[in-house]
């Protein structure tokens, strides 16, 4: 805490002092000079928060001074454990390459990150700040408490915050419904670590571009998946005990992954429950189990770093392989089934004649299954016949599974999107979404190739699957959280592949919101279609981005920054990518995300593509080697290219760097491998799609879409 001391008139600055502070690691000490402003309150655990901004956006702090409130005392009585400092800060920083960062007593945000206005922001905003502020303030505790010894176990760190914002706000905002979105994360890990150029959650790294590779989707998204894997085995009492004294016992220090397995092995030794809560010897007396016992799961010796060590130190996932905790429903009960594999011969046997099985309820391990020989039938038979008889993180599971076993050969394409029919009666978000995330790639793939016959007819199938959900969809804010989310998504897609009502719909309000020069109140989570159509013509375009120059709510000027890289006017496109590398009206911060976007728009990929060339070197000097900012253009720029011409293109602009200039970075063999697999997917499965198409599509003509 500062104290002003005042210096010698006219000669001296004043001098500013500051307490001791607890022993922490470096890389957690932050100050900052401002002429923020900002808003406090106290937790009833007796500790000040404050959220600082800039003067005319301190009204946009209030959602996030209670959150933080909120948070910091859940994780309080959670951990069991004090939070250390007699204040937190939260600072929104206008522009911030990190997402956040968790310094502890003082956590920075990016703007959108942390302020939140309630007649502007979107149900995803509150959603996404809410997640933020929960990371940061979890890692107070795993990272900030207790450190990782060195950067090959960051996953300690931020799988646990990642896996903590879920917990959390599960628990303390139950409206956000969170857990309608926690298995996004394990399909994102999944897409990295199914390439043979991934990496172990554990791995050794030796220089700092290595260290920053590790900010990555299996560091955090990897990490909080197998987390939620292991609770959802040991049960959420043995793990919250578990997780309780690895704290405890690590408190101001530095560990490695053993450490953490041991605390959770050992959840009942007699020297950790003199330490525990209440509840937790209630626990271990309740299982009968002796003092200092680590045999508590039925007759079983639970050694939990023998399971976890294969999940930790060795890259990819498993089709279901020995040694991991499976589980599974029938058709003749709802009765969640656990089973435990232990050597590779190991045999299941259903205990009753049933129709079909799932397995990996919920998805709750992190692993893919396939359904061989009749299985997969059986599965489409159910979600034709009686969907809701899985629920909705089930039907994504399935969804993801049979169109990632297609990649490999498993399954043929045919049998996917024949699984995929049913998704014209879903309506839970997160099946929604993943069918999206399956069946759209397809079509991105066929857009850097001259085929747009196919390529519509794709887009067709598509929207005539999703038509009624669509057409139910109104134009307000209403329903709950996911609700919400899922009308954004719906709309949005609906008005970039020109579904006429959307369109009709979405030019109207622009229309009348432009008229009204901005002032009129639109429906928050339905104007980044509106904004999207409106963009699309010059005089749209330009009215909008005079509406981004001059406006002062993040949300408003994030959907308003997205749907101007939408449009097909490309001097715009490039226009846009070339100020957000210079800083000034569009923040640098913003650059990735403006470049990987332009790179997904079909009239764009090919100027994101010469502007990643062109601005290279200024680039890798600006986000530095390694970082996962470099690495999301890369891969975001590249991920959808289908052709030999393209691959060798990619391969020569990255072939011809230096060691200095990036060229060992992951992420360019990912790049190359990705590319590889995406012409591969081509090749084999074209035939395959047009036959279905041709069979399945309705007869109704589907142009520009």
């Amino acid at each position: 805490m500062p104290k002003l001391n005042s210096g010698v008139a006219g000669r001296f600055p004043p001098r500013i002092t500051f307490d001791t502070t607890v022993k922490m690691s470096t890389y957690l000490v932050a100050y900052i000079g401002s002429d923020f402003l900002s808003v406090s309150k106290t937790t009833q655990h007796g500790v000040k928060i404050s959220v600082y901004a800039v003067p005319e956006k301190i009204n946009q702090t209030a959602y996030a001074l209670d959150a933080a409130v909120k948070l910091l005392d859940f994780y309080d009585d959670y951990y069991d454990i004090p939070y250390q400092l007699p204040k937190h800060d939260l600072a929104a920083i206008p522009d911030f390459q990190s997402g956040a960062m968790e310094n502890w007593g003082l956590s920075t945000y990016r703007e959108a990150g942390l302020l939140f206005d309630p007649d502007k922001s979107s149900a995803s905003d509150k959603l996404g700040i809410t997640k933020v502020i929960a990371h940061e303030l979890a890692h107070q505790w795993f990272g900030n408490l207790v450190t990782m010894e060195w950067w090959n176990d960051l996953w300690l760190n931020e799988g646990f915050a990642k896996f903590m914002e879920f917990i959390s706000l599960d628990i303390t905002y139950p409206e956000l419904r969170v857990d309608d979105f926690f298995l996004e994360k394990c399909f994102d890990a999944m897409e990295v670590d199914s390439l043979s150029s991934s990496h172990p959650v554990s791995t050794p790294v030796e220089n700092p571009m290595q260290i920053q590779e590790m900010f990555d989707d299996v560091s955090y998204d990897k990490g909080a998946c197998i987390l939620n894997m292991l609770r959802d085995f040991l049960t959420p009492e043995a793990f919250e005990i578990g997780i309780i004294q690895y704290l405890k016992r690590y408190s101001y220090q530095n560990t490695v992954n053993s450490h953490l397995w041991e605390s959770l092995t050992n959840i009942c030794s007699s020297d950790d429950l003199d330490e525990g809560r209440m509840k937790h010897r209630e626990f271990c007396a309740k299982r009968n189990l002796p003092s200092g016992a680590s045999k508590w799961h039925s007759d079983d010796e639970l050694d939990v770093r023998a399971i976890m060590d294969t999940w930790t130190l060795q890259e990819g996932f498993p089709l279901v392989t020995m040694e991991i905790p499976l589980t599974y429903m029938t058709s003749a009960s709802n009765t969640i089934h656990r089973f435990l594999l232990k050597t590779k011969t190991d045999v299941l046997y259903l205990p009753e004649e049933v129709d079909w099985v799932k397995f990996n309820v919920d998805m709750s391990g992190y692993y893919m299954v396939h359904y061989a020989g009749e299985g997969w039938n059986s599965i489409i038979r159910l979600l034709q016949h009686n969907h809701t008889a899985l629920s909705g993180n089930d039907r994504a599971n399935l969804i993801h599974n049979v169109f990632q076993l297609v990649s490999i050969g498993k399954v043929r394409l045919d049998t996917a999107l024949e699984l995929s029919l049913y998704l014209s009666r879903e309506t839970e978000i997160m099946a929604v979404t993943q069918g999206f995330g399956e069946l759209v790639p397809l079509y991105k793939l066929m857009e850097k190739r001259d085929m747009a016959a196919l390529e519509n007819q794709m887009k067709g199938y598509i929207v005539d699957l999703f038509r009624g959900l669509i057409d139910r969809q109104e134009w307000t804010d209403s329903g709950s959280v996911s609700e919400r989310v899922l009308r954004g998504y719906l709309l949005l897609f609906a008005c970039v592949r020109n579904y006429a009502p959307c369109v009709t719909k979405a030019t109207q309000l622009f229309n009348k919101w432009k008229d009204s020069d901005g002032t009129l109140s639109l429906p928050v989570d339905i104007t980044m279609a509106v904004f999207v159509i409106g963009a699309r013509t010059p005089e749209g375009w330009d009215f909008l981005f005079e509406k981004y120059r001059h406006s002062v709510q993040m949300s408003v000027k994030s959907r308003m920054k997205f749907a101007m890289t939408v449009t097909s006017l490309q001097d715009k496109l490039k226009w846009m990518m070339e100020q957000s590398l210079h800083g000034e009206v569009m923040k640098t911060q913003d650059l990735p995300e403006v470049v990987v976007s332009v790179a997904k728009n079909p009239h764009g990929y090919k100027l994101a593509w010469d502007f990643l060339q062109a601005n290279w070197h200024t680039l890798i000097k600006k986000f530095d080697l390694g970082t996962n900012t470099v690495s999301h253009m890369v891969t975001g720029v590249t991920n959808q290219y289908s052709t030999r011409e393209m691959l060798d293109e990619v391969r020569g602009f990255f072939g011809s760097l230096t060691e200095e200039t990036g060229s060992e970075m992951r992420c360019i063999q990912q790049t190359y491998e990705t590319i590889e697999d995406n012409i591969r997917w081509m090749d084999t499965n074209l035939p395959l799609l047009q036959a279905w198409l041709n069979k399945h599509s309705h007869k109704v003509a589907h142009e520009d879409l």
